[in-house]
């Protein structure tokens, strides 16, 4: 499948070396603002030939792309996404969805108009080893209490150590995604506490502690600083799962160590004994969402990932963020339809307004999208 990616980054480099390697894809230009960035990255690539552009959607068209991989910063992830699918092209971006939650909603609806898939890769997913954490917990029961410790001590510069609340936006998404992806559940509330350690590099909060209660009533909680000397965790964090036959711990590294109950029905530990004999998912990372992708571009599927699915990963950012701020509770739907309203009252495409306003509630739509 030919498809051009946007942003010559960091980031944007990596995807470029897998967007290469992939038997799925076939890399057929570049688009940054900064054309020179493009051209080096290019060249570094072992491609000095390949088509650049400043436009996502103009590129496309000239070299008969059909498809979009969107690696630009937050801020870009709106419009670039907005051009894409109003285009007719399909798009696989980076986390997050867009830079705010109204923003991420209005590309929900524009992906329902359009009928255009729009896959956020949220790598973790893609991680192996996730994969048997979510299967083990799904054996056992279900856990009724998830936890992450995640402590790091990165020193980024640049904008991360300007952020008023750079451990949330910045990292916690994978965290919180993760936990809906292994809870099998939505969150219906958040509380959150966020503080900055007299030792910190960072201008705003990079510590945090928060509570996810979802819908069927697990607690979810989270506990991370950005600024943690010493001993640190997995960059995927330290997980514990208690479930009603039994526990998961993840180190974040290394395979899950699953210990199930001594009284747990034979049946379950015949389950977990298949799980762990068993073959490991075949996806990783962010090659595993470009294979995932591809994939439901063939089959007409609905991928894990897609922006229905995944707005949920940044509301709880959001009410995070919001706790933090007022000392309350957040509840899920009271943010959901706020971000609603300002997403009608931004939106400039008629039909997506439209779309935004003809939901019943903003949960139900993105528990069940629309037709196009």
């Amino acid at each position: 499948m030919p498809v051009v990616s946007v942003g010559a980054g960091g980031m944007g480099r990596a995807w470029l070396e897998v967007l290469e390697a992939s038997p799925d894809a076939e890399l057929v230009g570049l688009v940054d603002l900064d054309l020179d960035a493009a051209r080096r990255a290019a060249a570094d690539l072992g491609r000095p030939d390949l088509p650049l552009g400043r436009d996502a959607v103009e590129l496309a068209r000239a070299t008969g792309a059909r498809a979009v991989v969107d690696v630009t910063v937050p801020a870009a992830h709106h419009p670039v996404t907005t051009a894409a699918l109003a285009a007719g092209l399909p798009v696989l971006g980076e986390k997050p969805a867009a830079a705010t939650l109204a923003q991420a909603l209005s590309l929900v609806a524009a992906a329902e108009v359009t009928g255009e898939l729009f896959m956020v890769s949220q790598s973790r997913r893609w991680n192996p080893q996730v994969s048997l954490l979510r299967d083990a917990v799904a054996l056992l029961g279900g856990a009724g209490t998830l936890t992450t410790e995640f402590f790091r001590a990165p020193r980024f510069g640049g904008f991360r150590e300007e952020m008023e609340h750079p451990l949330l936006v910045d990292m916690a998404i994978h965290a919180f995604d993760t936990a809906r992806h292994v809870l099998g559940d939505e969150p219906a509330a958040v509380w959150c506490t966020t503080s900055n350690p007299p030792w910190s590099w960072y201008r705003g909060d990079a510590s945090a502690a928060a509570v996810v209660i979802t819908g069927g009533g697990a607690r979810y909680s989270y506990t991370g600083s950005w600024c943690a000397p010493g001993e640190e965790t997995s960059w995927n964090g330290r997980w514990t799962a208690s479930c009603a036959h039994g526990s998961v711990r993840w180190d974040g590294d290394d395979e899950p160590v699953v210990a199930v109950a001594e009284d747990a029905p034979a049946e379950v530990r015949a389950g977990v004994d298949a799980l762990l004999a068993g073959p490991r998912s075949p996806f990783d990372g962010i090659a595993g969402a470009l294979a995932v992708f591809c994939a439901a571009l063939r089959t007409g599927g609905s991928p894990s990932g897609e922006v229905h699915e995944n707005a949920m990963s940044l509301a709880v950012v959001e009410a995070a963020v919001a706790s933090a701020g007022s000392g309350q509770v957040v509840d899920l739907d009271e943010l959901l339809e706020g971000a609603r309203a300002e997403a009608v009252a931004a939106e400039r495409d008629e039909r997506v307004r439209e779309r935004l306003r003809a939901w019943p509630g903003v949960r139900a739509a993105l528990a069940a999208p629309a037709p196009a």
